[in-house]
């Protein structure tokens, strides 16, 4: 018997065959590709801890080029000399912590009982120890996150920040390097207690020369985005604080 192909029998048949072939053919793909998706995930984690701590391909004044993804494992185990979890008292080594998802961790902080884990590298550039932590937060749109490389008193070496949604030209300007160089020489700690550098409006300092303000000049018409680049700092910087102070007891 002839398939009657323009009945509509005939054509839900053919869509759910069809779905089911691509969908098929899909999967297959996104479970091939998985072990290069988690792989460029790792290296992009490595370029970035590595740029803000001063290791990177820039040239011109105006660069943000990350060590290639040929080479950042080798940078990184050439210039990272240790990766900490700081969970409570507890510190421990893990050179792994750098997958450590700090989304996750901070959900999982909700739980009174569960005490997170605080990822730290320790590199050495210049014959000098160089902390870096990662940050994350909530800019206007959507997430802002990045990492903080600073000295055992808490100054800024360099920072690299990133978004998933800030309104380009406006807040997705964190990215850039005139606005992140601005936050080196900058110090967490005002007569050795912690306090926040901020991103503020009218400091009168647009070329960031005076380091002892705690302030970086904002980003034109992105006041939502810059509080909450202040606030990411705030509440990620310091929960390192007592380890820092360890360092210096």
């Amino acid at each position: 018997m002839a398939i009657n192909t323009e009945s509509n029998g005939y054509t839900v048949i053919f869509s759910i065959a069809m779905v089911v072939v691509v969908g098929a053919i899909l999967a297959g793909f996104a479970q091939g590709l998985k072990p290069q998706i988690k792989a460029n995930e790792r290296f992009e984690k490595q370029q970035n801890i590595l740029y803000a701590m001063g290791v990177n391909n820039n040239e011109g004044p105006n660069d943000v080029e990350f060590i290639s993804t040929e080479n950042v494992e080798d940078k990184f185990g050439q210039y990272i000399t240790k990766q900490l979890v700081i969970q409570g008292d507890d510190i421990t080594e893990n050179d792994q912590a750098y997958l450590i998802d700090i989304k996750k961790e901070a959900g999982k902080a909700k739980d009174g009982d569960y005490k997170r884990r605080l990822p730290l590298f320790i590199g050495q550039k210049d014959g000098e120890d160089v902390y870096v932590i990662p940050v994350r937060g909530k800019g206007l749109w959507d997430a802002i996150w990045g990492f903080v490389a600073m000295d055992e008193t808490m100054t800024i070496e360099g920072v690299y920040f990133d978004h998933k949604g800030e309104t380009p030209g406006l807040g997705a300007e964190i990215k850039q390097r005139f606005f992140m160089d601005d936050f080196e020489g900058e110090s967490f700690l005002d007569d050795g207690e912690f306090s926040t550098i901020k991103v503020a409006k009218g400091n009168n300092d647009p070329k960031n020369l005076d380091k002892t303000d705690q302030e970086v000049d904002a980003l034109a018409g992105a006041t939502i985005t810059g509080d909450g680049l202040t606030e990411m700092l705030r509440k990620d910087v310091k929960m390192y604080v007592p380890y820092f102070k360890s360092l210096n007891n």
